[in-house]
This record gives C-alpha cells, structure tokens and sequence, in this order.
C-alpha cells in the first residue's frame, strides 16, 4: 500500500484586504472586495425578479439593500466555517450608477468556507442579467476558483444551485465542476420547495485543467 495522502490544511485565516490595493485583473474585469459603495450597483439586479427567482434573497427596499450589501462588503476573513467573503466584479468603461465616477460593479462572487477540516470551500455567484450572454460570470467565476486552490489551498471546491437555473448549472461545466447529484426539496422559498444541484471540483481536477 502506499502512503496516506496528508490531511488537507487551508491556509487561514484568509482576508481579502490585500486585495482593495492589488484586485484580481482578467481580461476584461476587475475583481476587488465588495463595498459598501456598491450599494446602487448591487441593488439594481438584487432587486430584478429573474435573478431572486434562483437566489434565495428576499425582496428588499432600497434601504434594505443597501444594509444587505454593507453586511456583505463587511465580511472580509475566511477563519471557521460558514464565513464568506465576497468580490464585487468590476466592469471598467462602464458607469457605475453610484454617481461617483467610478466604474459599475455588473454582479458579485462568493467563498465560503464550507469545511474547513477537508478543505471545502463554496462557491457562489450573482450577475445583472443586462450583462448575461458574454462571458464575464465565466471570466470571473473562473479567476475565483483558481484563488480557491492557489491562495487558499482548497482540496474541493463546490456550488450549490436550483437545477432549473440551467445558466448556472452550464457555467458550473465551463469550469470544469462536474454534477455529483441533486437533492430533491431541500429548501422553502418564496412559497414553493426548491431542489439543490450540487457541483464540484477537486483540486486535482483543476491542476489537471
């Protein structure tokens, strides 16, 4: 027999404070931690029908948008299990509805450390339909799960989404996650029961890709 494979250690805890100075740069995004100015930027598709039909948010005022994103933007370390950071994903040349001269943020994606035992981390993503078609949740969902492996040394990334929100479920595969399975009514929202498709990648999937 050979040798056991040594325990999975993540590396934390993990702050994204590095990253308000030095964001994540691809192709045609910026990814930063997300803000407490992103406010008017988030609520514009936080607020859209099509995208709380496959995220279980309620339906928010503006204020109480703006208070959901200042909690989300305040989640900056990764230490035990069920804390998230989130990276607001910046589209330069493109106005941000804030009204500040900067650039609008066009969606936001999550880590959260599922297990921190095995090196299981979730990850999460939401963009502004008005952007949807061109490839940037790919672009960025992709730049995130290599921060995944590389920085945080996760053993296992996965997604969990409703099965009918097939967009998701085909950017899941262009990232190289496989369906592990479905659970059937696993969550009551808005009134109905939802299923959970489960996704996932192990790190040697991805050094493999």
């Amino acid at each position: 027999m050979g040798e056991p494979s040594p325990a999975p250690t993540l590396r934390l805890p993990f702050s994204v404070d590095a990253y308000d100075a030095a964001p994540i740069v691809t192709e045609r995004l910026v990814l930063r931690p997300l803000s407490e100015n992103d406010v008017a930027d988030v609520y514009e598709y936080q607020r859209l029908d099509e995208v709380l039909r496959f995220i279980p948010w309620p339906r928010r005022t503006a204020q109480e948008g703006a208070e959901h994103t200042r909690k989300r933007a305040g989640m900056r370390t990764l230490a035990a299990d069920s804390d998230a950071v989130f990276f607001a994903c910046v589209l330069p040349g493109e106005p941000s509805l804030f009204g500040d001269g900067g650039d609008r943020v066009i969606g936001d994606v999550m880590l959260r450390l599922s297990d921190a035992d095995n090196a299981d981390v979730e990850i999460g993503w939401v963009f502004h339909p008005d952007f949807a078609g061109r490839g940037y949740a790919t672009e960025a969902s992709a730049a995130v799960l290599a921060l995944a492996f590389e920085q945080l040394d996760a053993h296992r990334v996965h997604a969990q989404l409703d099965p009918v929100n097939t967009a998701s479920a085909a950017l899941c595969t262009r990232l190289g996650m496989r369906h592990e399975g479905t659970t059937r009514e696993t969550f009551y929202d808005k009134g109905a029961w939802s299923d959970s498709a489960f996704y996932g990648i192990l790190r040697s999937e991805f050094d493999a890709r």
